[in-house]
């Protein structure tokens, strides 16, 4: 199939308005059978609760071409299960998970012609989104709501890419609340970290650090990714909580590590001992494996010593092993990539 005339190799990452979206309708106690369609807009009632309460959560996954010229998605069967769960604690009705793989499915092949050529180092990034659309004034869930799926071909996350380590600051503001809704991924998570992101970019930082919210002490993940560190004697260590969000890139990063022969522990991570690791990396769906160089903690400096000019030696491993995996060069583990055409 003959592909977009696209700018591959310079795209950033930024919404492509791309042909073909998938939408289903709940309405009157169930979910319709939904199609795709080439409609972009979305029409709600002015009371719609995803306006007045958030109650939306949404997802994101890539799709990309191998290299024997397949087209796949990595994992989306996780995918499907944490918005079922983010749905569930949203008291959103949840979409089927089998029917969030085949939507995702059929977004992808409507829109093939977007999907980055292997070598380019870009991907379709996929978003499914649900949302309340029906209209709730008292404090309650709504009774209509709509999943969509779209996909928008993207480059990298961070401007830099993965050659360039980031800085990150040590915030002030909290994330998420103990028993809330961190371990979700809810809009409304993304809408609070807003402002300290655009702080941090303002004073020269590329992300924030965010602490545990009750003794501030431990490190928790950053506004869109999850952290990971390595020790001296080649440890993988990631930081364990409740209020953290379950990324599917660190699983199967922690997974990777493990069968590359790594010891792997997740366990609470403190502020106070991250000048220990001699490498950090930011992982997820978007970032993949983003290097920092250091951390700056109210003017202290904490400088990753392997990864503070680039990736250091285990993260480029695990970023290969995993990108090797996603774009057919290496087999990986049964049932983590999806074969779509």
């Amino acid at each position: 199939m003959e592909k977009k005339n696209i700018d591959w190799e310079n795209l950033g990452f930024g919404y492509y308005k791309t042909d073909k979206r998938y939408v289903s309708n709940y309405k009157d106690g169930k979910w319709d059978n939904g199609c795709i369609t080439e409609d972009s807009m979305v029409a709600i009632s002015e009371c719609a609760g995803v306006i007045h309460y958030c109650q939306t959560c949404f997802e994101g996954m890539k799709a990309y071409t191998t290299q024997d010229g397949h087209v796949v998605v990595f994992r989306p069967d996780m995918n499907a299960q944490r918005m079922y769960d983010s749905a569930v604690r949203l008291e959103i009705p949840p979409f089927p998970v089998e029917r969030f793989v085949d939507a995702v499915e059929q977004t992808v092949k409507a829109n093939l012609e977007y999907v980055p050529p292997f070598g380019t180092g870009a991907a379709l990034y996929i978003r499914p989104v649900l949302f309340a659309t029906g209209p709730v004034m008292g404090v309650k869930p709504a009774q209509e709501y709509q999943f969509r799926v779209f996909a928008s071909p993207v480059g990298p996350y961070f401007k830099k890419g993965s050659a360039s380590s980031l800085v990150l600051k040590v915030s002030d503001y909290d994330r998420s609340a103990p028993n809330g809704t961190g371990h979700i991924k809810a809009g409304l998570n993304y809408a609070m970290s807003l402002y300290p992101i655009v702080t941090a970019h303002n004073e020269g930082f590329n992300e924030n650090m965010y602490l545990d919210p009750q003794t501030r002490t431990k490190v928790e993940e950053t506004g869109g990714a999850n952290f990971f560190f390595v020790t001296a004697d080649n440890k993988v260590v990631t930081p364990k909580s409740s209020s953290i969000l379950p990324s599917i890139t660190r699983h199967s990063l922690m997974t990777l590590a493990q069968n590359l022969g790594y010891e792997v522990e997740e366990r609470e991570v403190y502020l106070s001992e991250i000048g220990d690791f001699v490498e950090c990396g930011l992982c997820g769906t978007a970032a993949v494996i983003s290097p920092v160089g250091k951390v700056n903690d109210h003017g202290r400096e904490i400088i990753f010593k392997n990864s503070q000019n680039g990736m250091g030696p285990i993260s480029k491993q695990l970023y290969e092993t995993l990108t090797g995996i996603q774009f057919g060069k290496i087999a990986g583990p049964d049932g983590w990539v999806r074969k779509i055409v």
